[in-house]
């Protein structure tokens, strides 16, 4: 049986020469970071190296870079903290966003005197940009605006600049999740007018447990966990130093590579959608993601004209010949309810029908995609 992994918006396999880096930190530099001996220092030095590293890949000033768990922590960090610390009384959102950012904002209704208003989406996953300029111009209150740079289920890209430039416009606080797209894309934070940014490594082949959140200079933001003086204050506790470095190594690895690895990813993803049209009768793009101006190269989510008797099932069928793809994302796909995002964008008749969201990197292959075409043939026609 062959084995293809087409899951990468979930996670990504970690490049060789991460793991290469890691081991030797692991053996080597295994003080604490806060001690000061000559293991506690040679650890620490790793840890601000990176975040000088990840600093500069991004234009900011290193201080503004703070390590944390991944992008769910660094979301909890930016969006409880700004409520507690800045004043915020309003939080404009979608509802198309990562759970860490709805269900914090969720939670944060729940039990504080804050209002969540949500921008209405079109049918193409984009945000009605002249609605969120109406929910802007109207709020009375400190504003906190939470959109996601690149849906994780869709792949649809959020005009950023424009989006920066209305919140600053209205005085506005402007944070990001930028999962999907930090290491994928060339990112200058100093040029876009963003507030607070939430990074994971395990999207772009490093290790899984380790972000970072961008903090604006001077933001007036505090911390959440509390302990000792780690990370200038903002996350008590001892770094995890080996993984810290291995997400300096594969952020430096996927700007390094950048160009090349997109345009091989890209390839891919363009011939996965005209095998996908020369193939199957009636197969759908959801969010127009077989459109490259409109959505990311490294995934497509396809509705397939399949009964819902057979739904069910796709996902097992897929499995037991090796094709790892997903429903939504990651964090849902073990549970029973649907997809927020398409239910968001798509009708009720297309919800009733299956719909995969297939994620590519630089390991996949174009006889990968014939497999899977083959293999989705014989099930439609069984």
């Amino acid at each position: 049986m062959q084995k293809v992994y087409f899951d990468n918006a979930a996670t990504t396999s970690i490049r060789a020469e991460v793991i290469t880096k890691m081991v030797s930190v692991l053996q080597e530099d295994f003080g604490n970071p806060s001690s000061t001996h000559s293991y506690g220092r040679s650890a620490k030095n790793h840890i601000e190296q990176t975040r000088k590293n990840i600093a500069d890949y991004l234009n900011v000033k290193a201080s503004e870079i703070i390590f944390t768990s991944g992008g769910t922590e660094a979301d909890n960090l930016v969006i409880n903290s700004a409520v507690r610390d800045l004043g915020v009384l309003h939080i404009i959102t979608t509802k198309v966003e990562h759970h860490a950012v709805l269900h914090t904002v969720q939670e944060i209704e729940a039990r504080n005197n804050v209002t969540i208003s949500y921008v209405t989406i079109k049918p193409n996953g984009s945000i009605d940009y002249n609605h969120l300029e109406s929910l802007l111009s109207s709020s009375t209150d400190k504003t906190l605006v939470s959109l996601m740079h690149i849906n994780n289920e869709v792949g649809t890209i959020l005009d950023i600049e424009r989006v920066g430039s209305l919140c600053k416009t209205y005085d506005a606080i402007f944070h990001s999740d930028m999962v999907q797209s930090i290491g994928h894309y060339e990112i200058d934070l100093n040029k876009l007018q963003v507030d607070f940014t939430a990074v994971s490594a395990h999207k772009f082949h490093g290790p899984k447990g380790v972000g970072f959140a961008y903090i604006r200079k001077n933001s007036g933001l505090k911390p959440l966990i509390f302990g000792g003086e780690q990370e200038r204050g903002y996350r008590a506790g001892t770094e995890s130093v080996h993984n810290i470095v291995g997400m300096d190594e594969a952020l430096r690895l996927a700007n390094a590579n950048l160009e090349e690895e997109r345009g091989y990813v890209t390839g891919i993803k363009q011939y996965f959608i005209d095998a996908l049209k020369s193939n199957i009768d009636n197969v759908k793009f959801n969010a127009n993601c077989d459109d490259p101006k409109h959505c990311t190269y490294t995934l497509i989510n396809v509705c397939l004209p399949i009964s819902h008797q057979k739904a069910g099932i796709l996902l097992f069928h897929l499995d037991i010949n090796g094709i790892a793809c997903s429903k939504g994302s990651a964090c849902q796909s073990g549970s029973s309810k649907g997809s927020h995002v398409l239910t968001e964008i798509l009708s009720d008749e297309d919800l009733q029908k299956p719909s995969i969201r297939f994620s590519f990197s630089k390991y996949n292959t174009k006889e990968e995609v014939d497999y899977v075409i083959k293999v989705l043939k014989e099930f439609m026609s069984s």
